[in-house]
Order: C-alpha cells, then sequence, then structure tokens
C-alpha cells in the first residue's frame, strides 16, 4: 500500500479558530478532536473540526493522555462522506506542554497519521503544530498556514 503524505497543510479560518478554542477549553485537561477535509495530492485541506470528548481512563490521568471514542470517529466519518470530506487526523492539546507528539502519543497512534497539538512553547505563549507520523520513523513537522 502506498502511504499519501501530506506536505503541506492548509487550514480554513474558521476551522482553525475552533480547533485552538476547543483544545483550549479542557485545560487543564487534554482536549481532543477529529480533522476533516480534502487531499490535493501532497497539500491537505483542513476544513471542518469534529469536537471530541477525551475518554481516557481513568480520568484522573486525561492531564497528559487523551482518547477518543471510536464511535465519535466513525461518526465523524460517516458525515464527512456526506459533504465529500475525508478524516484526514486527529487534534490534540498539551497543555503545558509543547506542541511535540510524546512518546505516548506515537505509541497509541495507528501510523500513517496526521496529528495537529496545541501546545505551549517555553515563552508560555500557545502554538499550533502539524506532524507525520509515518510507519516507520520518527515523527515529521509539517508547515501549515491559514487559507480563505
Amino acid at each position: 500500500m502506498v502511504e499519501i503524505t501530506p506536505e503541506a497543510i492548509h487550514l480554513r479560518p474558521h476551522a482553525l479558530t475552533l480547533l485552538h478554542h476547543l483544545l483550549a477549553l479542557p485545560a487543564p485537561e487534554e482536549g481532543c478532536a477529529l480533522v476533516l477535509g480534502r487531499r490535493h495530492g501532497a497539500e491537505w485541506r483542513i476544513e471542518r473540526i469534529w469536537p471530541c470528548l477525551n475518554v481516557w481512563e481513568p480520568a484522573s490521568e486525561r492531564h497528559g493522555r487523551f482518547a477518543v471514542d471510536p464511535r465519535e470517529q466513525l461518526h465523524a466519518q460517516k458525515w464527512g462522506r456526506g459533504l465529500g470530506l475525508l478524516l484526514l487526523g486527529s487534534a490534540h492539546s498539551h497543555p503545558v506542554a509543547e506542541p511535540v507528539p510524546s512518546a505516548t502519543d506515537r505509541a497509541l497512534t495507528v501510523a500513517p497519521a496526521l496529528m495537529l497539538i496545541r501546545g505551549r512553547l517555553a515563552t508560555g505563549r500557545p502554538e499550533l503544530a502539524c506532524w507525520w507520523l509515518p510507519e516507520d520513523g520518527p515523527p515529521r513537522p509539517l508547515p501549515w498556514r491559514m487559507e480563505d
């Protein structure tokens, strides 16, 4: 099977705004969402955000872990298909850590996968980062930009 690898991520303005708010809202717990959009060759466009609850158990560990209910993923895929959209990947937050895939993120992700992370830089400023997690090798940062 040929791995479809994105080279750049484009976010619609409303999707970016919604993503920032949804991922910040559950702090100090990790927030999570699914991202839907279209693939245009190596350029992927995120058009919609599917909000999810963090269902990680035990709940006391949600400050550093997240899980999406598989039923939510199925609902998002079905809804997206009706709009001609694909489930492109997931997004989650690191409320007090940098927006870099943790060892746990990497271990629990079925690769290949697109992962967006809203985290905090050393300055305390929130930052969104996009990552490609290949089947083999380390996560690769992806450039992203907002588009109209």
